[in-house]
């Protein structure tokens, strides 16, 4: 079985030379997942800024089903823990110490849906990041803390690799939508 880090070098490689541009009906699988519980209609949706040829996800902004929703952004804390802040387009972003866009610090708000960047993820809806934890130590925290936040990995569907490496700090996502839809699990 590959590693981790072997794994993630070679899909930050295939998602740069394989990188489209989506279109909004992209997210209609997510539109369609909410619509069934009606607990995450207009409800806090955190977002990731796009970066490294990642899904741009900010296209969201933009499709009328969101327009009552807050949109939250992550923000790394110096005790390395991850928490979510108001924000609106066009507001000012800063530049963390690892190169991600901000918002600025507000009153800390919790979603009650993530989008989650990947790498790469499997069949079982496992998922490999960038390495530091931090999107698993936040949805394993609000799990201990009783807070349900519906997870959806946001991918390429060429990102998809057969069986991932995995440990107990891994975070098992929801769902996964790519541009071909929701991702089927075939067992």
């Amino acid at each position: 079985m590959d590693s981790k880090g072997f794994i993630r070098k070679k899909y930050l490689i295939k998602r740069k030379k394989n990188f489209i541009n989506i279109e909004n009906n992209y997210f209609n699988p997510l539109i369609k997942i909410i619509k069934k519980n009606n607990k995450y209609k207009k409800k806090y949706v955190s977002l990731y800024y796009p970066s490294n040829f990642e899904v741009n996800i900010l296209n969201i902004l933009d499709i009328d089903f969101f327009k009552n929703s807050i949109f939250l952004l992550p923000i790394i804390e110096e005790n390395g823990s991850m928490n979510f802040y108001k924000w609106k387009k066009n507001d000012i972003l800063f530049v963390n110490k690892y190169g991600v866009l901000e918002p600025k610090k507000s009153i800390i708000k919790f979603p009650d849906i993530i989008l989650v960047p990947l790498l790469a993820f499997d069949r079982n809806k496992n998922r490999i990041g960038y390495g530091k934890g931090f999107y698993d130590r936040y949805l394993n925290n609000s799990i201990k803390n009783n807070k349900k936040i519906l997870s959806v990995g946001v991918a390429f569907s060429f990102q998809k690799y057969h069986k991932l490496p995995i440990n107990k700090k891994d975070f098992r996502l929801d769902f996964i939508i790519t541009e071909k839809g929701l991702v089927k699990w075939i067992y």
